[in-house]
């Protein structure tokens, strides 16, 4: 008799991952029916959501970096399906699964099949869901212009070297930010708009975010001419820029940027010039540690401070 049933989605390039075959193994050793489907181009993650859950499939497993966890959370939300989502994060920074508490282990993120799904929310731009950030400003520039070789030697530091060399080019936008008793404008370095906490490789841009609150976090790095010139410091000692943050808990917050802003969406580019985020409250169901600190549950014993905005 099968101790469970679920379907692995993997991005091609870990298709040899030795490390995620005996993860799949020792779960087959222990019962569990386990299909696995490769993604090699673009819309496969998409199809192979809709494949799993025709066959009846009720616990899904997305093998990957960022991009590709966002792609099936959105394929999945949008089936508007109880089918339950464990993340086996396989990317260079997988910053949504750290955030989490989410094992980078296969065998031990796999082990989370065993643990019950939690209604978690997403975030909403254009049509567009997100699971983790999105990212506007120098800081989306660092993403996507860390080389992936580059990646692969330095691993999420990658992103604080591209930073730093990258500096000289850092330049602010002007924006104007608007959301329920929340309205700011004037020139930002750096936007976080979060329903996880970190990006780049590990910057907590919103380090108070929940998954199931209902709310995105919002993190504004204003750019007055002192803020720039603390930045360069800040960023060779590791980014502590806790105190220049003017952030928000909204459930929706509407941008409007004078020349058009770029932003990142776990790893995809957005442009646009007027764009409205909003959360999409208990929109998909995944299997996270009972201890994660993304969820609400955790801070009965760690209370949140208090944002600023």
């Amino acid at each position: 008799m099968s101790a469970g049933k679920a379907f692995l989605i993997l991005h091609g390039k870990q298709a040899l991952n030795e490390d995620v075959r005996a993860a799949v193994e020792q779960r087959r050793a222990m019962g569990w029916e386990l299909t696995v489907r490769l993604t090699w181009e673009a819309g496969d993650a998409q199809r192979l959501v809709r494949e799993a859950l025709e066959a009846g499939y009720s616990q899904i497993i997305a093998g990957g970096g960022d991009g590709t966890l966002r792609d099936i959370c959105e394929a999945l939300a949008l089936a508007d399906t109880e089918a339950g989502l464990v993340l086996l994060p396989l990317g260079t920074a997988n910053d949504f699964a750290r955030a989490a508490g989410v094992p980078l282990a296969p065998g031990q993120a796999m082990a989370l099949l065993d643990v019950p799904a939690r209604a978690i929310d997403l975030g909403e731009v254009g049509g567009q869901m997100f699971l983790n950030m999105a990212t506007g400003g120098f800081g989306s520039q660092v993403t996507a212009n860390t080389s992936e070789d580059l990646k692969k030697v330095l691993g999420g530091a990658a992103y604080l070297f591209t930073g730093l060399t990258r500096f000289s080019e850092l330049h602010a936008a002007y924006a104007e930010l608007q959301g329920p008793d929340f309205h700011w404008k004037g020139n930002l370095l750096a936007l976080g708009i979060g329903n996880g906490r970190q990006a780049g490789g590990g910057q907590e841009l919103c380090p108070q975010a929940l998954v199931d609150d209902g709310l995105l976090d919002i993190s504004i790095l204003p750019a007055p001419q002192e803020v720039v010139g603390t930045l360069k410091e800040l960023m060779a000692g590791g980014w502590s820029l806790d105190n220049l943050f003017v952030r928000a808990r909204l459930p929706w917050v509407e941008i409007k940027a004078a020349e058009g802003l770029s932003m990142n969406l776990d790893g995809e580019p957005l442009e646009g010039d007027a764009m409205r985020f909003e959360v999409r409250k208990g929109a998909l169901r995944v299997h996270l540690p009972e201890n994660s600190p993304l969820l609400s549950s955790s801070r009965q014993s760690h209370p949140p401070r208090l944002l600023e905005g």
